[in-house]
């Protein structure tokens, strides 16, 4: 697996990341640590609690924090579950950033299986000791649910041919490695190479987004985050499609909406509350022209920012 990672936004995730005065801070998806290290190296006060599910990448984040002693620890963990992690770190902490989705590394491993341009194994498991692997789930899986997988989470508009076309791989006992998926989204969507590239990559998304249960750890996360920023916190998420983004941008908004109920109501009817949450970023932020040169898969990166309030009226 290649050494080198341009992460995404680095340096406007690290500047909204980190208050003036944070000191504890998470990264719930640390990858191969580029947001990590260059938040360490600017910042010589803060500590850091950085998560993966991948045993690859928290191997390969224990020898990069090597050298800063006790401010950096990496564990193997889920950030859908980082209220159980923060319980014995402390609790609440001054900011936590997400970078969501398959990592550069992850992609350029061919044997993980999570590119459409080589065979491998079919897998697609962040941690590829956990859970049912793509080729298992897709042993014993039925059409409807299929249809479904491929709908809501990769936003396939033929759902229904792409998914008969890779059940009848199934059938002829073709549907072992990813380039034998490719193949029957091959036969789905034509032999034109631009359709079945697009055709592919929703497919591969909409199964790795199941597999490995992507919306749900987000949906878990969004639902603590209350308890999981101190006053002052800040919060960044970068997201790569419509679902994440979507999921991330409605819970800031209802997290910072107030009641507009007329004063004279006895009870609230507009469905607000007291806003704890204050959104920094309007719109979301995207790379540059220059970020992209940089590294090609920044084009789709959305970056979302909020910062929970000092005071909160409960």
């Amino acid at each position: 697996m290649r050494l080198h990672h341009v992460p995404v936004l680095r340096d406007r995730a690290v500047e909204y990341w980190a208050t003036a005065g944070a000191r504890r801070l998470v990264d719930g998806t640390v990858g191969r640590a580029g947001h990590s290290l260059a938040l360490l190296g600017e910042r010589p006060e803060v500590e850091l609690l950085a998560i993966d599910r991948d045993p690859e990448a928290v191997a390969f984040v224990e020898r990069r924090f090597a050298g800063f002693g006790s401010r950096a620890r990496v564990i193997r963990g889920s950030y859908g579950a980082l209220a159980d992690h923060l319980a014995g770190w402390g609790g609440a902490v001054d900011g936590i950033l997400l970078d969501l989705g398959v990592s550069s590394p992850q992609l350029d491993d061919a044997a993980r299986g999570f590119s459409t341009r080589h065979d491998a194994p079919l897998d697609l498991r962040f941690d590829p000791t956990q859970g049912e692997s793509a080729r298992d789930w897709l042993a014993r899986v039925e059409l409807r649910d299929l249809v479904r997988v491929l709908r809501d989470f990769g936003e396939e508009p033929h759902a229904t041919a792409v998914a008969r076309a890779i059940l009848a791989a199934r059938e002829r006992g073709e549907l072992e490695t990813t380039g034998q998926l490719m193949d029957a989204v091959r036969h789905a969507a034509g032999r034109r190479q631009d359709k079945t590239a697009k055709a592919g990559a929703r497919v591969f998304q909409a199964i790795r987004i199941h597999v490995n249960d992507e919306l749900g750890e987000l949906d878990r996360f969004l639902a603590d985050l209350r308890g999981l920023l101190a006053p002052g916190g800040r919060v960044v998420v970068i997201s790569f499609h419509s679902l994440e983004d979507r999921r991330v941008k409605q819970a800031f908004r209802e997290a910072s909406r107030d009641c507009v109920c007329p004063p004279e109501f006895p009870a609230c009817v507009c469905g607000g509350r007291s806003a704890w949450l204050d959104v920094l970023t309007r719109r979301p932020l995207t790379a540059t022209p220059e970020e992209v040169a940089a590294n090609p898969r920044a084009r789709s990166a959305k970056l979302r920012v909020a910062e929970r309030r000092t005071e909160t009226v409960t």
